[in-house]
C-alpha cells in the first residue's frame, strides 16, 4: 500500500513538472511582456516638473511631481519645466521718439504657472514669449526719447514687464522681470554727447568763476566802506602787508600811500640817493 502511494505521488509530480516544462516558454514570454508593459506605464517627474497627459488626443490633466501611470500606446504626455527660464532677447535696432537710432537688447525672466495652458493655449510658449518680447521692446523704446532711455531704465523695465505679463497670462506664463542689458549708440552720437558734456563742464566752470568774482567784489566793496569809516584800519592793514613783504628779505620797500607829506617823500629820496652813493664807493 505504501509503495502504491509513492508511485502515484511520483507519477503526479512527473506530470506537473512535465506540464510546467511544456508551458515554460509561454510563461517566460508573458513575464517579459508584463515587465515591458510596466516599464512603459510607470513614469516619474521631478519636483519642478509636471506632465500634461493626453489619452487618444483628449486632455486628461497634469500629473506630478513623483510617480504616475499611463496606458501605453494610448496615453502620451508632455513634460513642462516650472522653473524660471532666462530668455536673451537679441539686439533690436530701434528709432527713438527724438529720431535717434539705437541698438537695444534685453533679458526676460519668466516661468510656467499653469502647464495645461502652456501646452494647449500656445504651440511653443518659449518662442511666443521671445517674439512678444522683441515686439514689445521695439514699441516701448520707440515711444521714449534718448535721454529717458539712458536715465530712466528702471521705469522702462517695469513697463516692459507689465505689458509682457498681461499678454502671456492667458498662456499660463508669468513674466517675473525684464532688464535692458545694453544700449548701443552710433559713433557720431557718442562724439556729440562727449562734446555736449565738455561744453556743459566749461559752462559750469565759468559760472562758478563768475560767481566767485561776484562774491569777492561784494566783500571788497564792504571792506572799502569799512576802511572809509575807519581810516586807521587801512593803516594797520598797510603795516601788516609791509611785515609780510619784509619776511621775503626785500632790500627796499616803497609804499606811496604811507609816505605822508611831500617833505617826507623828498627826505626819503635823498636818503636813498646817499645810501646808493655810499654803496658804489665801497
Amino acid at each position: 500500500m505504501h509503495s502504491l502511494v509513492e508511485l502515484i505521488t511520483s507519477v503526479f509530480l512527473t506530470a506537473v513538472v512535465a506540464g510546467i516544462l511544456e508551458y515554460l516558454p509561454g510563461l517566460i514570454i508573458l513575464l517579459i511582456i508584463l515587465i515591458i508593459f510596466l516599464s512603459m506605464s510607470i513614469k516619474i517627474v521631478r519636483e519642478y516638473e509636471r506632465a500634461v497627459i493626453f489619452r487618444l488626443g483628449r486632455l486628461m490633466g497634469a500629473k506630478g511631481p513623483g510617480l504616475f501611470f499611463i496606458v501605453p500606446f494610448i496615453d502620451n504626455f508632455i513634460k513642462i519645466d516650472l522653473r524660471i527660464t532666462t530668455a536673451d532677447v537679441p539686439e533690436q535696432q530701434v528709432i527713438t521718439k527724438d529720431n535717434v537710432t539705437v541698438g537695444v537688447d534685453a533679458v526676460v525672466y519668466y516661468r510656467v504657472f499653469d502647464p495645461i495652458k502652456a501646452v494647449t493655449a500656445v504651440e511653443n510658449y518659449h518662442y511666443a514669449v521671445m517674439m512678444m518680447a522683441q515686439t514689445t521692446l521695439r514699441d516701448i523704446i520707440g515711444q521714449v526719447e534718448l535721454d529717458d532711455l539712458l536715465t530712466k531704465r528702471e521705469e522702462i523695465n517695469k513697463r516692459l514687464q507689465i505689458i509682457l505679463d498681461e499678454v502671456t497670462d492667458p498662456w499660463g506664463i508669468k513674466v517675473t522681470a525684464v532688464t535692458l542689458k545694453q544700449v548701443r549708440l552710433p559713433e557720431s552720437m557718442l562724439r556729440a554727447m562727449a562734446k555736449q558734456a565738455e561744453a556743459e563742464r566749461w559752462r559750469r566752470s565759468r559760472i562758478i568763476e563768475a560767481e566767485g568774482e561776484r562774491q569777492a567784489a561784494k566783500i571788497m566793496a564792504e571792506a572799502a566802506r569799512f576802511y572809509e569809516e575807519h581810516p586807521v584800519a587801512i593803516k594797520l592793514r598797510e603795516l601788516q602787508t609791509l611785515i609780510e613783504v619784509a619776511r621775503e628779505k626785500n632790500l627796499i620797500v616803497i609804499a606811496p600811500s604811507s609816505l605822508g607829506t611831500t617833505s617826507s617823500e623828498l627826505g626819503l629820496i635823498t636818503a636813498l640817493t646817499k645810501a646808493k652813493n655810499i654803496k658804489e664807493e665801497r
